[in-house]
């Protein structure tokens, strides 16, 4: 059953909020994603998406995304899709790295997997553990009183558990953090984000100033070095995100680090089947995880939605739903959020139906 086309799309992804702000005056309005499908000569398709957050935040950015897939896509005709770990090598073996790249074909591939076979991706990694699961928003960097206002909006709809945007001055940061436990007490969850924008010496100033707050401190600085050396001297509990990328990051965000919890991203990872490899190994580790993306609409949302309720419920910190963050729909608004909480669809692969008259063509492959 080998792939006879690739298409490749692009559409432009608002935020819902305004503009989408963390460290560094890192922010934007819109983000660009890059969709693909491939088709076989059955006709059975499969689509994937990703969504790098601008180009400051990993080292990718959209068009880097896609010139690595013109390299990349002409040796996926007729490679057999359902043999995901064959076309993971052929695309190691014409680029080193480029993971967001890759993670958009493994999607795509996940999902030509459950057509095919007629279950739900989440049946393929291993069966549903979550019916349903909470989710958590992040809040734009901003004044602690319109911060505050965020999170009571939010609130509303149902979001318990927030990732507060910090990262600038240590002592602002701070109070902004201070500013939301005041308002809302014991009612949300709390994360201070960082997103790596302290130094070393800004992150132990910004811990201190925060120390017998209900919060859990994200990502204080860029690297795992730095972060273990500030975790040294720090109360409050340290998730990890941007620096854990491969297995033996895992290893020392525990062993070295302290960290309970790790934030796994799909693109960063190189797709779903890679992100199950490190959600898995950090459970064992006994690590809690947070499962999302960098960024994404109902397609990113519905291949999170699948690792998400196929996690053990205990391991389980934080998800997203991405498309909870965007405007713009291109399977329906589905999966969607009820009440603050997420679930997988149980239809056959990633459970999406795209509307293809939402998308920019770029290319096609045969």
């Amino acid at each position: 059953m080998p792939v006879t086309r690739v298409d490749l799309y692009s559409y432009e992804l608002n935020y819902a909020h305004g503009e989408y702000v963390m460290s560094g005056g890192r922010g934007a309005r819109t983000q660009s994603s890059t969709v693909v499908r491939l088709t076989t000569d059955t006709g059975a398709q499969g689509w994937g998406e990703v969504v790098p957050l601008g180009g400051t935040y990993l080292p990718t950015f959209a068009d880097g995304v896609r010139a690595a897939l013109r390299e990349l896509v002409p040796s996926l005709i007729g490679l057999d899709p359902t043999n995901i770990s064959s076309v993971r090598r052929v695309m190691d073996d014409l680029l080193l790295g480029q993971e967001a790249a890759k993670s958009v074909v493994d999607i795509a591939c996940w999902d030509l997997l459950g057509q095919i076979t007629g279950q739900p991706v989440v049946a393929l990694l291993g069966g549903v553990l979550n019916a349903d699961f909470p989710l958590y928003e992040a809040v734009s960097l901003d004044t602690p009183e319109r911060m505050v206002a965020s999170v009571r909006e939010r609130c509303e709809a149902g979001i318990k558990t927030f990732q507060l945007k910090v990262g600038n001055d240590p002592l602002e940061d701070a109070a902004r953090v201070r500013s939301v436990v005041e308002a809302l007490g014991g009612s949300v969850r709390l994360l201070a984000d960082a997103n790596g924008g302290w130094d070393i010496g800004e992150a132990l100033v910004a811990v201190r100033a925060m120390e017998g707050l209900p919060v859990y401190i994200e990502q204080p600085c860029r690297s795992m070095e730095d972060n273990i050396i500030v975790s040294r001297s720090m109360r409050l509990p340290l998730v990890l995100d941007e620096c854990v990328v491969t297995v033996d990051d895992l290893y020392r965000a525990k062993y070295e680090a302290g960290a309970m919890a790790v934030n796994i991203k799909l693109s960063r990872a190189g797709g779903l089947t890679r992100a199950a490899l490190l959600r898995d190994v950090a459970q064992s580790l006994g690590l809690k995880v947070t499962l999302e993306d960098t960024w994404g609409g109902d397609l990113t949302t519905a291949a999170v939605s699948h690792l998400a309720a196929s996690t053990a419920p205990q391991s389980l910190f934080n998800v997203s739903f991405m498309n909870d963050w965007t405007q713009e729909h291109i399977g329906g608004y589905e999966p969607r959020s009820v009440n603050g909480r997420g679930s997988a669809p149980s239809t056959a692969g990633l459970g999406i139906c795209v509307d293809e008259s939402m998308l920019n063509h770029l290319a096609t492959y045969n």
